[in-house]
């Protein structure tokens, strides 16, 4: 997401810095909102579509305004860095404070969590999506969608309650060195990212290209779909299919 920097932008960065002056800082605002654009694409993947795009746009505007109000040119980090931070940190702060699942997604991602429980036991296997769809007669992307939105906002309360966990912490006189890696730690990341590139590695070949371009080479789904020749809505779809894929099997070993 580098930009290079025009002689408009260094003056601008260069009356921002000094003056907080409001023309250089609308300058700013419209040079770096693609990155407000990339974060908002990539977040809204698992979010439900009743999520409007025009509110997460807001949350990242304001995470990209604060980055311009407490960036330090003067040190050595790229603003592009510096900014996806905040405004993929306001977007998501954002989203905590409303409970964006409606009622009835959470109430069929109960209905299909206790499905999944069901028919693994009479059956003793790992079932198939299209199995889940057919006993709660909903299509297979029915379910995708709703577990994956399930399961995102499962992330989101599990990070809220470690943030909070760090602030009862911090009140306390412990100070804690992030930096120095704790053994057992260490030995249970080492494991989880083993246990991940093996559940990837069983993906099809189609899921793997996407989670690969998706979350290494951080493409956008529209910009996979270019790649592969493929819509963006298959593309999703894809995505959608294999996250699912890769939440079920990592809740069989957390």
């Amino acid at each position: 997401m580098g930009n290079e920097l025009t002689t408009e932008d260094q003056n601008a960065w260069n009356l921002w810095s000094e003056t907080r002056d409001a023309d250089a800082g609308n300058v700013l605002i419209k040079k770096y909102m693609p990155l407000v654009s990339f974060h908002v694409q990539r977040i809204s993947v698992g979010l439900p579509r009743s999520v409007s795009k025009e509110e997460l746009n807001s949350l990242g505007l304001m995470g990209l305004y604060d980055a311009l109000k407490k960036f330090d040119p003067k040190r050595d980090l790229k603003f592009d860095t510096y900014a996806s931070f905040r405004i993929r940190g306001s977007i998501i702060d954002g989203l905590r404070k409303e409970d964006w699942l409606s009622r009835g997604t959470r109430e069929k991602s109960k209905k299909i969590e206790a499905a999944i429980e069901k028919l693994e036991q009479q059956k003793m296997r790992n079932i198939t999506i299209e199995e889940v769809a057919s006993e709660l007669d909903l299509t297979p992307e029915e379910v995708y969608t709703t577990m994956n939105e399930h399961f995102f906002a499962n992330v989101l309360s599990i990070d809220e309650q470690l943030n909070d966990q760090e602030e009862k912490e911090g009140s306390t006189y412990a100070i804690r060195d992030d930096k120095t890696a704790i053994p057992e730690e260490k030995i249970v990341k080492d494991e989880l990212i083993k246990e991940m590139a093996e559940m990837i590695e069983q993906l099809n070949e189609k899921e793997q290209l996407v989670i690969s371009l998706f979350y290494k080479e951080e493409l956008t789904l529209t910009e996979i779909g270019q790649v592969m020749n493929l819509s963006t809505s298959r593309i999703s779809q894809i995505h959608s299919k294999a996250i699912y894929r890769l939440r079920q099997s990592l809740e069989k070993i957390i």
